[in-house]
C-alpha cells in the first residue's frame, strides 16, 4: 500500500473521502468554539466518530485500489 494512491480524483471515492475529513474538520471546530448542550455534543461527536470511521475504511480502498 502507498500513500501515493490516495490522490486518484478520477475516483468518487476520492472525493468522499475529501468530503468526509472536511465534514470531521467542521465538526470539531465547531465543538471546540461553540456551547452546546450536552446532547448535540454527543451526537456531533458520533457524527464525528463515525466520518473518522469511514474516512480510514475509503482510504484503505484507495491505497489498495490499482491507479
Amino acid at each position: 500500500m502507498r500513500f501515493a494512491r490516495l490522490f486518484q480524483p478520477r475516483n468518487p471515492l476520492f472525493w468522499l473521502f475529501v468530503l468526509l475529513n472536511s465534514l470531521s474538520a467542521v465538526i470539531s471546530y465547531l465543538l471546540q468554539t461553540q456551547a452546546f448542550p450536552w446532547a448535540i455534543v454527543l451526537v456531533l461527536a458520533g457524527f464525528a466518530l463515525g466520518n473518522m470511521i469511514f474516512g480510514i475504511r475509503i482510504a484503505m480502498r484507495l491505497m489498495r485500489a490499482s491507479p
